[in-house]
Formats: structure tokens, sequence, C-alpha cells
């Protein structure tokens, strides 16, 4: 498959000059060095990073408001919509 990335030139030439010293292909070096990295890695994706609570919202005094289902929050839509129209 082929792909294209955008390699700092330090680090292509870096590449390049250990590819000639293996006698390999640049490809096939760079290949071995991913499968390498990802060997290292156990082929364990990353763990994902914990996701962080959604803030409650408090009134003036402290107070809790009190949380709604989708089911009343709809109804409370219904019963604003049905008001406006009167």
């Amino acid at each position: 498959m082929r792909t294209t990335m955008d390699l700092p030139d330090p680090l292509f030439r870096e590449l390049k000059a250990q590819s000639a010293l293996r006698g390999v292909k640049l490809k096939d070096f760079v290949t071995e060095l991913l499968q390498a990295g990802l060997d290292q890695r156990g082929g364990v994706p990353a763990e994902p990073r914990p996701r962080s609570p959604l803030p409650v919202i408090r009134k003036a005094t402290g107070i809790r408001h009190p949380a709604l289902s989708n089911r009343e929050v709809d109804a409370l839509f219904v019963a604003e919509d049905a008001h406006g129209r009167d």
C-alpha cells in the first residue's frame, strides 16, 4: 500500500543513510522500523484518555438543577410550543 508522509529533512537523511549502510531499500527499512515500533508496544492500542464529566449547573443559591430525562425535556419543549401558540 502506498502512503505519503512529510518527514523533517534531517530525519529523512538519517533514514536514507542507515538504509544505505544496511544495503536495503529505504521503504523496506522504514517498514522494518515501523513494525519494530508496533511490536514493542505489544500491538495494544494506547489507553484512551478518561472523559471528563459534564459540568453541573448550579443556581446562585448552590442548589443543583434536577437531572431531566430526554422524555422530560421533550415534554417541556412540547408544552412550551403549545403555550407559545395561544
